[in-house]
């Protein structure tokens, strides 16, 4: 089974729509790999210098954002994106409905937390690293480095999104029960 958490990149924005996960004009792209270098190429965050290529980004397993990320067109090469940057969970408040069901379908995690616990992870200083625990259904955000603060966040997945990310995805769960 795929393993889930990493380490986390914080974007701290709500309503990231998929024309700024991955730009319209790389659509045309035949391949998943080719959609690496363009991931979140046209986000921007006011006052915030977010940089696409910042090298916590390129290191991040897991983004945390606010509500409703992946609005916007239903395309799938927002989350090929995500997957081909190996990122295997995203937690935020709330999610586009076909975006989420995507990354399901790809086997990537979407973790929905109320408000609270969201404002809980953005409180962590430094680098974080995400723990999870698909049987306990519980996200770990760990500080790294000094005190060590961390959180513990229970979230629920239905029986089938919890089987879809387990056998890695909706092919492969596919292959396995059909």
């Amino acid at each position: 089974m795929k393993e889930f958490g990493g380490q986390a990149f914080f974007i701290d924005r709500k309503d990231i729509n998929t024309d700024e996960i991955i730009p319209a004009k790389y659509l045309t792209e035949n391949s998943k790999k080719a959609l690496k270098p363009h991931l979140l190429e046209d986000l921007h965050i006011k006052n915030n210098g977010f940089d696409p290529h910042d090298k916590e980004l390129q290191e991040a397993k897991v983004l945390i954002s606010r509500t409703n990320f992946g609005c916007g067109s239903s395309r799938e090469h927002a989350v090929w994106a995500l997957e081909v940057n190996d990122i295997n969970l995203v937690i935020a408040e709330s999610f586009a409905r076909i975006f989420r069901q995507n990354m399901f379908n790809c086997g990537i995690m979407a973790v929905e937390l109320k408000a609270a616990d969201i404002d809980k992870l953005f409180s962590l200083q430094g680098k974080v690293i995400i723990t999870v625990d698909l049987d306990l259904e519980v996200i770990k955000a760990t500080e790294e480095g000094g005190d060590q603060k961390s959180i513990t966040c229970g979230f629920s997945l239905n029986p089938f999104d919890l089987q879809l990310v387990k056998t890695g995805g909706w092919l492969a769960y596919a292959d396995q029960n059909y």
